[in-house]
């Protein structure tokens, strides 16, 4: 006997799922959008407040691209106007507010890195901009109408900030209001976020309600870990993973989590089914070393995001320099010229600087006392040290960086 396709499709939209509210719902509509052969309207939103979309991204967009495999339609929205506002959720204090030029840059990088996951024939997207700047005053008035100052303090970071006498702004109560306008204007029937999102989410079911609309099903997805494995994966916390980042970097940020997180890695980002990472885990537990499956999943994870060519390469290159302890034979050069030394040595931050190592002084300064910079074998452990640029020295930031140094001009100090 064939098997319900409704009961299909949610089977494969339960996997990895943390809820799905109300599971009734949902069913509902899919099987309605069988029978009318037409796709449902799946919403994600994304403030595009720093340029780079990282793995923990990729969970959400990862549940996406299995609902465009079942035949619906994802509805990209890139939130350019409520990340001038910035998303409260989870913030235990006031976020710093972007300037419309910062996230106009950052919204330019963000189509190109979701099509590495979304299929582009099945993807709506759209700038909440679009209808949320030409809202006159009396239209916010009547939006703002719509929910109440004690069902907004109902949100657990809200009230823990209201409880502890931290500010909160207006502006930020406007926020998820704004994000549940995003569904009417879309005529969303389901949305897909983090768990850090349920509120949000279940606002927007009552907005939808308040204009006359079915309220959305929503789709609550696990938060991913940054590689610390202790905080959520955040640019600004650094311990991200970012998807347009060389194969090299991917690979060997991967292979820098502790075993245990491996396996929440794998559970979430990878396409391997539940059986075959159980046999992984069975594997480790009888004695296999967990790099084996470790590079396995470093490898996957970088080929996605390049190719299996240069997911390869990064592979060699770790166990060319890690395991192996060796300096790569081939690196990017540096040219030093006679005008940047004195006395043939230069400021170390000066050639971190040249060698485009470091953004700034401040962050040369911060990775010396860290520890993580050498040159030719020797460590650097005071910022103010001069270092004597050799042709052909090697200069190493982390465990994963290097530059060869050129000395130009003829002069060569070996």
């Amino acid at each position: 006997m064939a098997k319900d396709p409704v009961a299909q499709q949610m089977e494969v939209i339960r996997r990895g799922a943390v809820a799905i509210v109300p599971e009734a719902e949902l069913e509902a509509r899919l099987r309605a959008a069988i029978a009318e052969s037409r796709p449902l309207r799946v919403k994600y939103g994304a403030d595009p407040s720093a340029p780079d979309i990282h793995l923990g991204h990729t969970v959400p967009l990862g549940k996406l691209r299995q609902f465009q495999d079942l035949g619906h339609l994802v509805v990209f929205i890139i939130g350019d106007f409520t990340a001038l506002v910035g998303d409260p959720s989870g913030r235990s204090k006031t976020r710093r507010r972007l300037s419309p030029q910062e996230v106009k840059e950052n919204a330019l990088t963000y189509q190109d890195q979701v099509f590495k996951i979304l299929d582009r024939e099945r993807t709506e997207v759209v700038y909440n901009s679009h209808w949320l700047s030409p809202m006159r005053f009396p239209e916010i008035v009547d939006l703002a109408s719509r929910a109440t100052v004690a069902r907004m303090l109902e949100r657990d970071d809200f009230a823990k900030r209201y409880r502890e006498g931290k500010p909160i702004s207006v502006l930020e109560f406007l926020y998820p209001l704004m994000q549940g306008y995003d569904s009417v204007m879309v005529r969303a029937d389901v949305e897909l976020g983090g768990t850090d999102q349920t509120f949000n989410l279940l606002l927007a079911r009552e907005i939808q309600r308040e204009y006359g609309q079915p309220p959305q099903a929503i789709v609550t997805l696990p938060l991913l870990e940054g590689t610390d494995g202790v905080q959520k994966m955040s640019k600004s916390l650094g311990n991200y993973i970012g998807v347009s980042e060389p194969p090299r970097d991917i690979f060997g940020k991967v292979m820098s989590v502790s075993d245990e997180l491996m396996w929440r890695y794998y559970e979430l980002l990878s396409r391997l089914s539940a059986p075959e990472i159980a046999a992984g885990r069975e594997e480790c537990r009888r004695g296999t070393n967990p790099i084996v499956w470790k590079k396995k999943l470093a490898y996957e994870l970088a080929a996605r995001f390049s190719d299996p060519g240069q997911a390869a390469a990064a592979r060699d290159y770790f166990e060319e320099v890690h395991q192996k302890k060796e300096v790569p034979e081939r690196m990017p050069e540096v040219e030093v010229g006679e005008e940047a030394l004195s006395g043939g040595t230069i400021p170390i931050i000066d050639l971190l600087r040249l060698a485009g190592l470091v953004p700034s002084n401040a962050e040369a300064r911060r990775k010396i006392a860290e520890g993580a910079v050498s040159y030719d074998g020797e460590k650097v452990n005071e910022h103010g040290a001069l270092v004597r640029v050799k042709d052909n020295g090697v200069l190493k930031l982390g465990k994963r960086k290097f530059r060869r140094t050129r000395l130009s001009g003829g002069r060569k100090n070996n």
